[in-house]
């Protein structure tokens, strides 16, 4: 795995080719970004499946009810194939948009 930290994130990137290994290795270090908001970079998977990303659903779950993003990359699927509990966007630029955005509401109060 491959990891860059950034002013609002930290982007995490698989070097293994394997997206449901790399699903399931990062709860074993899930306290190393637990406080971080987090993108997860999948982009050259462009024949993922719909399965393969619902591996990261229960992290996603978890990272967010502790009122931190997690986004994912990948264009693989449209956006209507992907469950809205799972943040998956087609490009880092948007994804940093995502957490921006959530950071916005979470000042508010959202």
């Amino acid at each position: 795995m491959k990891s860059s930290s950034h002013d609002n994130f930290v982007l995490l990137k698989d070097e293994h080719n394997d997206i449901v290994e790399f699903a399931e290795f990062l709860p074993t270090i899930w306290q190393q970004f637990s406080n971080k908001n987090v993108i997860v970079d999948l982009s050259e998977y462009d024949q993922a499946t719909l399965n393969q990303l619902l591996h990261f659903l229960e992290l996603s779950n978890k990272h967010r009810a502790t009122k931190q993003s997690f986004v994912i990359i990948n264009k693989a699927l449209s956006t209507d194939q992907i469950p809205e509990e799972l943040m998956v966007v087609p490009t880092l630029q948007e994804a940093q948009d995502i957490i921006e955005m959530e950071e916005i509401e979470r000042d508010l109060g959202f």
